[in-house]
């Protein structure tokens, strides 16, 4: 299973991924934290990191990508990477203390552990069946999203985009998500993946729902070899949400941020996308959805500009 599970990731990587990015395989399976840098911050135009843990541990003996990982980085270069942790209403009380002793440990900033990533559909082992998933909607959810207010957690990462192998297709419905975010508008929820392939499902729920985000990973690697697939979600988005509530993400290492930077910095929607929804991407939007959106949000400091010939920008901000 855990195989299968990096497999399917690596077919998405090769079927979207224009060939001058292709990672072999064996760097795909692990390419580690100094190629990730190079990747993402020297030759990715990233200046903040905003990364989500992912644990998986019914599939792998350590977790998969985990707090404790990428909290060292954070630790050693607070300005550099944002990290929340994650919890799974599953794990009662153990996973309560482990969650306030992450913040208790991570924390190093304000904007540091302020989010967490609710993967909804992890296997785990329950008193010995296993359970496909859980619910945001749960009893048991609301208890953790509570108890998270409680720690200063405002941000809650829901992962709800297309079916990985093996896992089940319907742990990813956005249904939850919605129930969630109208029990708690003072809680941002921020859907990474933005429901794909169930578009329709997540505007019409977030039009409703304003404490709702638009999370771009995954849908962000379309815009090389599906332009006009893309050109129709970003239509959709802001047709619905509007600019401020669109945020950008690359999903490294299944892709990599400087071709999707690249293209989106460029990117133009057709014609006949902007004369039916009446929408455009200016510079101005794209901005928004780059890194100010992302920085309001998560309340990151942007350094001045200084749009003196030469001189450096201001940055861009990746959720990975």
């Amino acid at each position: 299973m855990a195989k299968g599970w990096i497999d399917c990731f690596y077919d998405y990587h090769k079927s979207l991924t224009p060939e001058d990015y292709f990672m072999d395989y064996n760097t795909f399976k692990y390419y580690g934290s100094n190629r990730m840098i190079e990747d993402v911050f020297i030759n990715g135009y990233v200046d903040v990191a905003i990364t989500q843990p992912q644990y998986l541990q019914y599939f792998y003996r350590e977790s998969f990508g985990n707090t404790e990982e990428f909290g060292k980085l954070a630790l050693n270069n607070p300005n550099r990477f944002v990290i929340g942790t994650r919890w799974d209403p599953r794990d009662g009380e153990e996973g309560k203390e482990k969650l306030e002793e992450d913040v208790r440990r991570y924390r190093v900033k304000p904007w540091q552990m302020r989010h967490v990533k609710l993967y909804t559909a992890e296997w785990k082992d329950v008193n010995g069946k296993l359970s496909r998933g859980w619910r945001l909607d749960s009893k048991e959810a609301f208890e953790f999203i509570e108890f998270s207010k409680s720690l200063g957690i405002d941000i809650l990462v829901a992962h709800k985009g297309p079916t990985v192998w093996p896992l089940d297709k319907d742990a990813f419905d956005i249904t939850d998500v919605d129930a969630a975010a109208s029990s708690f508008p003072e809680i941002k929820f921020v859907v990474t993946h933005i429901g794909l392939p169930r578009l329709d499902d997540f505007v019409w729920t977030a039009v409703q729902d304003k404490n709702i985000y638009a999370g771009l990973a995954v849908a962000s690697a379309f815009i090389h070899k599906r332009p006009r697939y893309f050109a129709q979600i970003m239509a959709e988005l802001l047709f619905w949400l509007g600019p401020d509530r669109i945020l950008m993400g690359s999903d490294y290492a299944i892709w990599n941020p400087k071709w999707i930077l690249e293209e989106f910095a460029k990117f133009e929607l057709p014609e006949d996308v902007k004369k039916e929804y009446g929408v455009e991407l200016t510079l101005d939007i794209k901005k928004k959805i780059l890194f100010e959106n992302a920085s309001k949000l998560w309340g990151i400091p942007l350094p001045p500009r200084d749009d003196e010939v030469g001189k450096r920008a201001k940055p861009l901000i990746v959720k990975v």
